[in-house]
């Protein structure tokens, strides 16, 4: 599971390029892109059933 210093990371390097381009579209681009890292931040963790799947043996021959 991909935690929230992976998200901080990638919106502090997507804010810093967004910041030295000089392209308004792009950096307006990139900006909601650190926006939407940001949230991932900020949202609870989500809870994962990692319970395995009901399978059942293949058949002794």
């Amino acid at each position: 599971m991909i935690g929230k210093p992976y998200f901080v990371r990638q919106a502090a390097i997507v804010f810093g390029i967004a910041k030295a381009t000089k392209d308004p579209k792009i950096s307006a681009a990139l900006m909601d892109k650190a926006a939407d890292l940001k949230s991932k931040v900020d949202e609870p963790a989500a809870t994962l059933d990692i319970t395995p799947p009901d399978i059942e043996p293949p058949p002794a021959t």
